[in-house]
């Protein structure tokens, strides 16, 4: 007996997949998800259903029926309870499906920004202080033409857009028979404290495209894979084929539009997502067939996991004789990612973007993914996006990449976009080719801003220039005073009193150490500390040194960094005290599990502790007869001192710690050596310096809890 999967029927006979599994349910027909296999007299029976004719509709890959099969299928129909409801039912939703696509939202958000007229009985009308000579025609239902002519006949020459006062507009329409009454002015401090989004009615929301990220470790064949999926479905149709002059691009399949995102994969979850944007819908996450799970492979799906969205397992590199793809699935199923075809709910394909094997069929998964989430937007309302990319261009200014997320954006529009604004002067989609809307899901680059954007920030087009600038402005004066508080982020020293006020519940940690083993007995002996005021929750582990990577997940995450036996790299430890990001780093075990169990009962004792006082690369190394091994060095930050404690790293991990034991300029003795100057440095006890390493050193400094 065939078989047909319940997303190939739901297309056969042209319904959502979710609604197919509700009419499952309905005939007591049990399936786990779209991806479950009916058989053909089941199949045959939903096809009588949704079929009007009496004629049955066949599928594709259906067997042909015995002579008495047809007999067989009108008996089985007739056993069914409330046949006749059913198809009922399933009428009247789809009625009302049509229904809804002819409803048009007529709210929109410039109700919260400036009701500058509003209408009020047939013959009365209640007017601000000022109104433009078009709203003064809108509101009296009259051709701006008649309202001109009337002032002219006033004595006044006035044109569409020009401003009239209340009196003047009060005369105006009395020599029309219509009533005046005066309405409050609104003032900007109750407009502008900030933007707040009115909700979109479910009746007003419709089908939007999937925006889809692709992540994976290196080399797996992330990019290779977008050009996979460009080549097939964009060059082929489009002269010249994709120019990319922006950090997104949309391909369709079988006349759906899919977004893909060209930004790197940890930035579009990490440091977007500390800005409260959610872009992504959908996580492509790319392993080799040949490679299997690694590193960044788990670092992706961590975060996958704390972004909340769907992932589909892309399978590459199957074209090399070494592929392996039951290994990947196993080494995943170790990881939490269980695929479908071992009882999870992940799709997995097995591709090759060498040769485009079944590119066709990773496309038509992320659409069936999106199929059964129901992504919907509000296409008529003002828009609202969030900054993929943004440059300072020489021609152009200002020049962002916007992602639309709702409502529809146009070029004149007034938009904020956290402490910028500016009008819409142009807008270029991701072939290079200029536009005058875009709606939800449609990466366009626009220009006409006043300052350059942050990737992440979001985009919210308002009622006129006067209002964004207004916005922009108390957005700063804000930011300003905020800085000045003190830093609201986590910290292990201020863990006990957040606890108190009840302000912490969960303890996000990120652990890096220097081997794979340490990551596991550092996380397994930290969770052993929760308690019922707090859980410990380790959000992501890895091996090697802390990287930017880790201090925007631990931003986005309120997190604090715990590493043993690594440091921080110099650009995640500027990052880090920027995000004000707590890190912590240790040489035991013990002493990490102490310093936090103390710290969730206020009882961390007096410290001291490190105070960085500079960097020192080591690019060559001398041998000198009864000192041992000299470092050439170059201090690439602050100052060496004579006296200092020092710490050697090599790719990120701590190989010694120590004392100087001599410091030299050229053959003089130093007691500090500054920043861009050269030096001899030896190391009490310790000769294995290598080109490249990084002495850093630092003092210890008592403080007080």
């Amino acid at each position: 007996m065939s078989k047909i999967r319940v997303y190939q029927l739901a297309k056969e006979l042209e319904i959502s997949s979710k609604e197919l599994i509700e009419k499952l349910k309905e005939l007591s027909i049990e399936v786990n998800s779209h991806m479950s296999t009916l058989e053909d007299e089941n199949a045959n029976i939903l096809i009588e259903l949704f079929t009007e004719e009496s004629k049955p509709k066949t599928i594709s890959n259906t067997k042909e029926k015995p002579p008495n099969q047809e007999q067989h299928d009108e008996n089985k129909l007739e056993t069914l309870d409330n046949k006749e409801d059913i198809i009922v039912n399933t009428r009247n939703k789809k009625e009302k499906r049509n229904k809804n696509k002819n409803k048009r939202n007529k709210n929109s958000m410039a109700d919260n920004y400036d009701d500058r007229v509003e209408s009020k009985g047939e013959r009365v009308i209640q007017l601000k202080s000022k109104v433009t000579v078009k709203e003064l025609a809108e509101i009296m239902d009259k051709n701006v033409s008649e309202i001109i002519t009337k002032l002219i006949g006033l004595g006044i020459m006035a044109t569409i857009n020009q401003e009239l006062d209340y009196d003047t507009a009060q005369i105006i329409a009395s020599e029309f028979g219509v009533e005046v009454e005066p309405l409050e002015d609104v003032t900007m401090d109750d407009v502008i404290d900030d933007i707040e989004i009115e909700p979109d009615r479910p009746e007003d929301l419709k089908p939007r495209s999937p925006v889809v990220t692709v992540m994976g470790h290196v080399d797996h064949g992330k990019t290779s894979l977008l050009d996979a999926i460009r080549k097939t479905k964009v060059t082929s149709r489009e002269a010249g084929g994709i120019t990319q002059h922006i950090g997104a691009s949309e391909v369709k399949v079988n006349d759906k539009k899919i977004v893909l995102l060209d930004t790197p994969g940890h930035e579009a979850f990490t440091s977007m997502r500390a800005r409260g944007a959610k872009v992504t819908d959908i996580a492509i996450l790319v392993v080799a067939a040949d490679d299997g799970v690694m590193p960044q492979t788990i670092e992706a799906i961590n975060h996958a996991k704390a972004a909340e969205v769907p992932i589909i397992i892309a399978i590459n590199k199957m074209d090399k004789p070494s592929a392996n793809p039951d290994r990947v699935k196993q080494e995943l199923a170790d990881h939490g990612i269980l695929i479908e075809e071992w009882g999870g709910d992940v799709i997995s394909v097995p591709v090759s973007a060498l040769n485009g094997e079944n590119i066709d069929t990773l496309l038509e998964m992320i659409l069936l993914v999106a199929e059964m989430e129901e992504f919907k937007a509000n296409p008529n309302r003002k828009a609202i996006g969030t900054v993929i990319e943004a440059q300072l261009d020489v021609g152009k200014g200002s020049v962002a990449t916007i992602l639309i997320q709702n409502g529809t954006l146009k070029i004149g529009d007034s938009v904020v976009i956290g402490t910028t604004h500016g009008r819409i002067r142009a807008m270029m989609n991701d072939k290079g080719k200029r536009v005058n809307v875009a709606g939800p899901s449609t990466a366009v680059e626009i220009t006409g801003l006043s300052e350059v954007p942050e990737a992440g920030d979001q985009l919210f087009a308002v009622e006129d220039d006067k209002i964004a600038r207004a916005i922009v402005e108390k957005r700063i004066n804000k930011i300003k005073a905020e800085q000045l508080k003190a830093s609201q982020k986590i910290s292990l020293d201020a863990l006990f009193s957040q606890m108190e006020q009840g302000q912490i519940k969960d303890l996000n940690l990120i652990v890096k150490a220097d081997v794979q083993g340490s990551v596991e007995a550092v996380k397994q002996s930290l969770i052993k500390l929760s308690n019922d005021e707090v859980v410990i929750n380790p959000i992501h582990g890895g091996v090697g040194a802390i990287t930017e990577t880790d201090v925007n997940l631990a931003a986005a995450s309120n997190a604090i960094i715990i590493g043993f036996n690594v440091r921080p790299t110099a650009s995640a430890d500027s990052l880090a005290k920027k995000e004000n990001v707590d890190i912590r780093s240790y040489r035991v075990i013990y002493k990490a599990i102490e310093d936090i169990e103390a710290a969730m009962k206020g009882m961390l004792d007096p410290e001291f502790k490190e105070e960085d006082l500079g960097k020192a690369e080591v690019r060559a190394t001398f041998k000198v007869p009864g000192a041992g091994t000299i470092g050439g060095c170059y201090v690439i930050e602050g100052k060496i001192l004579r006296n200092a404690k020092v710490r050697l790293v090599r790719d990120g991990i701590i190989i010694h710690e120590g004392t100087i034991d001599s410091l030299k300029r050229f053959k003089d003795d130093a007691r500090e050596v500054a920043t861009g100057y050269e030096c001899g440095i030896g190391l009490s006890q310790f000769n294995d310096l290598k080109e490249g390493d990084i002495i850093e050193a630092y003092q210890m400094k008592e403080i007080e809890r």
